[in-house]
């Protein structure tokens, strides 16, 4: 076994060695074979299924027969999933001139569209997704094939229960109840927020103007300029935590038109070498990321060394590292922080406070219903139908979502129902 945990944490940092270049934009990115070369050995079915026979019951020993059945599923989906990222890569909308890539969507809709010109990218996204989603379902076809016919488990769902050892029936019963409890709070109040701010019905809103408004952007006139965004982290010197003396915790915050867009954390090995990646946009946006990627950067550095590779480094959730990025993101939009640390005055706070929260309970609308959506796809072994996603998507969160934009949903990272695969790429938080 230790040399199986011993192979297992090498493929880990190579992998996600191999995804902090990417987010980075670098030309040196290690080619997928480099990354299993000459672990092949271990990438074998029978004996992956052996693993789970030898006593899969014990903590350990699930953690590891799960680590490694993730490295064999990316290897041998890598193929697909190459390519779907190499269309990905050169995908592009034309607004008005302009040529924003899908890895760009995010900071333009937040800082730089206006409503006839998300109108324009809605259409051009359509389009492109039409043309990725043969790409984008060969990748999962292979994957649930493997699932099923090499390990038994029937559908996506049961693999994802057996990782997590999660009751995804009791999630949905319960998911469902906030839903509805919150659902006329919520629609009552977006509809206010979207009049005041675009003067146009929500019915009449796309999930691009989703993106626009739950960046804050039209509350950064109050968002203090006078410090670094980077210096913002001093507060964490109240705790007697110094960033800038941590070892191994690397911070890359430095904006790159290189850069993906969306900020990521990055542990190539626990608690020693931890990268957080961000390209900064400006405003509230730029502190809620920050704060929320210190979470999991933070909860990895102060991990204990000593303990073993299964209990550090093969986890089969987020759950306690999303914990921490939570706490430290709504930490920093909390009126002590904006009064305290920020300077802003009580009727600032107040409306900070108030389209926060609003743009929290949306984001969880958003992913409980895509959870739901998900959940009765992969139930019914029908992953590519748009229509269950558009049509919770639209009812939960009152924009509307064209099916056909699923495909937006399946790029390099895993779905809100797992958050298991690829196991090494969390999806970010950020609504998209």
């Amino acid at each position: 076994m230790d040399g199986i945990e011993t192979a297992l944490l090498k493929l880990n940092e190579r992998l996600t060695s191999r995804a902090l270049a990417i987010w980075e934009g670098s030309d040196r990115v290690p080619s997928q074979l480099m990354i299993y070369e000459g672990f092949e050995h271990l990438l074998d079915p029978g004996r992956i299924r052996q693993l789970r026979t030898d006593g899969t019951e014990s903590r350990t020993n699930k953690r590891v027969y799960h680590t490694l059945l993730g490295h064999y599923l990316q290897y041998r989906v890598f193929p697909y999933e190459n390519e779907l990222f190499t269309w990905l890569k050169g995908a592009a909308a034309h607004v008005n001139g302009e040529k924003i890539y899908f890895k760009h969507i995010l900071p333009w809709c937040q800082k730089r569209s206006d409503l006839e010109g998300r109108r324009i990218l809605e259409k051009e996204t359509s389009s492109i997704c039409r043309f990725l989603k043969p790409f984008a379902l060969s990748f999962w076809e292979v994957f649930l094939e493997l699932l099923d016919e090499e390990f038994g488990y029937v559908d996506y769902s049961t693999y994802c229960a057996d990782k997590k050892q999660i009751d995804y029936k009791v999630q949905v019963v319960k998911l469902q109840r906030i839903l509805n409890r919150t659902g006329a709070l919520y629609l009552n109040a977006m509809e206010a927020w979207v009049e005041e701010s675009l003067g146009v019905p929500l019915a009449q809103l796309n999930r691009f103007d989703a993106i626009y408004l739950l960046g804050l952007g039209e509350l950064d006139r109050l968002f203090p300029r006078d410090i670094a965004l980077a210096d913002r982290l001093e507060f964490l010197n109240h705790w007697a935590i110094q960033v800038a003396k941590i070892p191994g915790l690397h911070l890359h915050l430095d904006y790159s038109s290189q850069k993906s867009s969306q900020a990521m954390s990055f542990a190539l090995r626990i608690p020693d070498d931890i990268h957080l990646v961000m390209n900064p946009q400006g405003g509230w946006i730029d502190l809620e990321t920050l704060f929320h990627e210190m979470g999991h950067a933070l909860s990895n550095v102060f991990t204990s060394s000593k303990l073993p590779p299964p209990e550090k480094d093969f986890f089969t959730s987020n759950t306690l590292s999303e914990t921490y990025a939570f706490l430290l993101q709504n930490m920093c939009l909390s009126p002590p922080f904006l009064e305290r640390q920020l300077g802003l005055n009580s009727r600032e706070i107040d409306t900070i406070t108030y389209y926060k929260t609003l743009k929290d309970l949306s984001v969880f609308r958003r992913y409980a219903g895509k959870f739901l959506a998900e959940y009765k796809m992969f139930i019914g072994n029908d992953v590519g139908n748009g229509e269950i996603y558009s049509t919770l998507l639209q009812q939960y969160t009152g924009f509307s979502y064209r099916p056909e934009t699923l495909s937006l949903t399946w790029r390099r990272s895993s779905t809100p129902l797992t958050t298991c695969f690829p196991g090494w790429l969390r999806r970010p938080w950020r609504n998209s």
